[in-house]
Order: structure tokens, then sequence, then C-alpha cells
């Protein structure tokens, strides 16, 4: 028992002995060794990472979609549909599917649907498109940087000619290059005046009428007057006014194949 009793009071004394010691070390010492030790473990860490998962954004929220490769269908001038998926360029914005722009003679044109056509011709001449995944929209709707089968830039190439803009609030000024060359060749929107498509967007957003009668209606209208038709095609040849020609572009599927070099005027010889 006496020696239990002894064993008890060594242990006490090495116990009041340690704390009084731990008191005696400045508290700067104990904190630059605890940082020392996070050091050396921030080290060995790094030097593993390699078996890590990486701590980013993307690992939070998710993978970031797989490429889409495939035959597109054009919905307007900035988005196509591939397997089911919509898909809207990143960088640029077109005429809306509704939107009239002025030629170079203040004729007004569907410029939306020219930019349509001219999409869906674009891409016909080699697929399939593939499009890489660059965020969503408000929309949900896959924003990307597609690329015909022959790795042209679809977004470069619209705004080059003229059938879409360089959106800098997305793009950055992208593709600024493309629509001064665009500009300055006076092709697509550029053979006239338009508004930019977030523009009329803009003004146009409570769902309200435009504020001019697009010229196909009102060319409509004057059919049994003027006798114009869609059926059967025609060339330029058998075409005798430059307002005839200017309907049949303006109007008719076909149209297009009489405006050339696609400066928005048809039959330029009777013109």
């Amino acid at each position: 028992m006496g020696q239990s009793r002894y064993d008890n009071q060594s242990d006490q004394w090495r116990k009041r002995r340690r704390a009084r010691l731990l008191a005696s070390i400045p508290k700067r010492l104990v904190f630059v060794t605890v940082a020392a030790a996070g050091a050396l473990a921030a080290q060995t860490l790094m030097h593993h990472s390699d078996r890590l998962p990486e701590l980013n954004l993307s690992n939070l929220t998710g993978p970031k979609p797989a490429p889409i490769v495939g035959v597109a269908s054009v919905i307007d001038g900035d988005t196509i549909e591939i397997h089911g998926q919509r898909i809207r360029f990143n960088g640029i914005d077109a005429p809306e599917s509704n939107q009239y722009c002025d030629d170079a003679k203040g004729f007004e044109y569907p410029c939306g649907r020219r930019s349509a056509e001219a999409l869906d011709t674009f891409l016909a001449a080699s697929r399939p498109a593939q499009c890489t995944f660059v965020d969503w929209d408000r929309y949900h709707r896959f924003v990307g940087d597609c690329r015909r089968a022959d790795d042209v830039s679809v977004a470069a190439w619209m705004v080059e000619h003229g059938q879409a803009l360089d959106w800098p609030r997305y793009s950055h000024g992208a593709y600024s290059a493309q629509q001064a060359t665009a500009e300055a060749a006076k092709i697509g929107v550029w053979v006239g005046k338009f508004q930019a498509p977030w523009e009329w967007r803009a003004v146009h957003a409570d769902g309200a009428a435009p504020s001019r009668q697009p010229l196909g209606i009102v060319n409509r209208k004057l059919v049994a007057q003027s006798g114009y038709s869609c059926e059967p095609r025609r060339t330029c040849k058998q075409i005798g006014s430059c307002d005839e020609a200017q309907w049949y572009l303006q109007n008719c599927s076909w149209g297009g194949r009489l405006d050339r070099d696609g400066d928005g005027v048809a039959c330029e010889s009777l013109c």
C-alpha cells in the first residue's frame, strides 16, 4: 500500500511538472509549431495531389456535358437542334425569326428567315456538326461553340457573312474581325439598315406587333393586282422588273437563288 501511495504521488508530481513546463512556453512558439505542422501536412497533400480529386466549381456542380455530334436541324440563325437538344451558338446573335430588315433600296425583307436559310445551307455542306459545351442559358439551352465536320466555325462563318452579329456581351469581341469584314463588304444584314437582334427583342419583348408591317405581308395583299406568284419558279431572264425580282426574293422559298452574291438585291441586272 505504501508503494501505491508513492506511485500516485509521483504521477501527480509529473503532471504538475508538465503543466508548469507548458505554461512556461511562449504562446508565439506554440503558434509557430502548429503552423509548421500544418505546412508539413499541406506539402504532403500536394505531393500526393495526383491521387486526390480536384476541388473546383465544376466538381461541385457536376461534370460538363460531353460534346454533341450529329446532323443539325436549324431553329433560327443562332440556334440548332441535335438529337433533341437545343443548342445556342456562343457569342453571336442572329435576327429573330420574325424580324425584318431594310435592304439597300429601303425595302423590308425577312432577315431572320434569311439568316436561318443561310445557316441551313452552310451546315448541309459538311455534316455532321459538333458542339462543345460552354454554359447553360436561362432557358436551359446548351450554349456551345459549334463546328462543321470540316472544322469550320459556325459562329465565325455566320458573322463573316453578315447573317449574325458579334455579341460583345458574351463574346468579348471574339468575332469583331469577322463582323468588320462583313460590314465592309456590305453583305447580309449590312447591305442596308437593321436593328441589332438584342435591341429588337427588347422593343418587342411584350409581344407587340412590329412597328412597321413586314413587306411580305403587304406584297401578298398586292398579289391579285400584280400577278406575282411563287409558282412556277423563275430565273432572272424570265422576270420583267426589279420590284418583281425583289418580291420573289422576299416571299418565295426559292427566291434566294436570284441573289447569288447574297447582298439582298435580286437580279441586279434589273435593279
